[in-house]
């Protein structure tokens, strides 16, 4: 892999032309939320979906040979597939602005493209408590370059990872030639991000030294799940991001980053992928930098290779600090309850 340093934030919005706004509620009845990666003046877009049990909206508009070549902004939410509502309010915030697909002769007459995935998080609060269409509209409005929030945020609220809380995590890399790529991911996964045996995430995250033995010991989860409101019948699911990246892309070429990140799933979530998870990535390309050299050449493939093995990193990294970041809810504990000498 190329070598990479970190971007100057830390976080998607390094992309330049990429913002980010989460919205969420969370008291005794509520644990859920949206969040949105914005691209108002378009970004190429693709798709990958891995997980046994998706829940998506507008996925198929990505696909390389179809007419659309990009998407306005990407919703993440909680809310299992009630909460693909709030791409509505995305739509709604995007078009009061005038971003979108331009299908008239005036100005408003646009279609934003928003393409979305939820993840299931029903039991962490009431029934009925689920996103919708003004989430989305208030982390519209909210989004802008600053954001780097994570854990309990956007549709991080009422995640879990495994046995641990889970949540948002963002991160971001600059490759030697100056290309940024980025990921938000939300983690509610049905395997687990940190290593029982060692306390330590699977993939190594900076910050971090391995934890007191007696916590590590005390540590190893139990048999059996519960939410908030008790035991949810079935596991809690579902690792969904955004990874992007400055580079111009072809749709095709965008459809390989999002293949690869999902490298960064595997590597950071064990097991991931099974028939409970929806684990999907969509993959943006903003074009504020230069494309890639011809396809078909030698170099191609290698530009194209070195993007995509920022991908799997910058996802994987945020993986392990949705986690780190995030903090309990009800019976479900976090990271750094379980592990608290893990911190550098």
């Amino acid at each position: 892999m190329a070598e990479l340093r970190p971007g100057e934030r830390g976080g998607i919005v390094d992309v330049e032309g990429v913002l980010v706004g989460h919205d969420q509620r969370f008291d005794e009845h509520w644990a859920t939320g949206a969040s949105v990666v914005a691209v108002p003046e378009g970004a190429t877009a693709a798709v990958d979906v891995r997980g046994g049990g998706p829940g998506t909206r507008e996925t198929d508009a990505l696909h390389p040979t179809h007419l659309v070549q990009q998407a306005h902004a990407v919703v993440l939410a909680g809310g299992s597939a009630y909460g693909l509502a709030a791409a509505d309010g995305v739509m709604r915030r995007l078009a009061e602005c005038g971003h979108g697909l331009q299908v008239g002769q005036r100005p408003e007459e646009v279609v934003p493209i928003v393409p979305s995935a939820v993840l299931f998080d029903l039991p962490m609060g009431d029934w009925g408590n689920r996103p919708d269409a003004e989430f989305g509209y208030r982390a519209a409005v909210s989004a802008d370059r600053t954001d780097t929030r994570e854990g309990n945020v956007g549709a991080g609220t009422g995640a879990v990872a495994g046995s641990l809380k889970g949540g948002i995590g963002t991160a971001s890399a600059v490759l030697d030639d100056g290309t940024t790529v980025g990921a938000l991911m939300a983690v509610n996964s049905a395997g687990e991000v940190v290593d029982p045996s060692t306390g330590l995430p699977w993939y190594p995250v900076p910050g971090l030294r391995a934890p007191d033995p007696t916590e590590v010991a005390a540590g190893r989860p139990a048999g059996g799940r519960r939410g908030r409101h008790g035991p949810t019948g079935r596991p809690l699911n579902t690792t969904i991001g955004v990874v992007a990246t400055d580079r111009r892309l072809t749709k095709a070429e965008c459809h390989r980053v999002a293949v690869a990140a999902h490298d960064g799933i595997a590597r950071a979530v064990r097991p991931a992928h099974g028939m409970f998870d929806g684990d999907t990535v969509f993959a943006l390309a903003t074009g504020a930098r230069d494309g890639l050299p011809e396809a078909g050449e030698p170099s191609w493939a290698t530009a194209l290779d070195a993007v995509c093995s920022a991908a799997a990193h910058v996802v994987a990294v945020a993986i392990g600090r949705a986690v780190l970041a995030a903090e309990p809810v009800g019976e479900v504990t976090s990271y750094t309850i379980r592990y608290p000498s893990a911190r550098e």
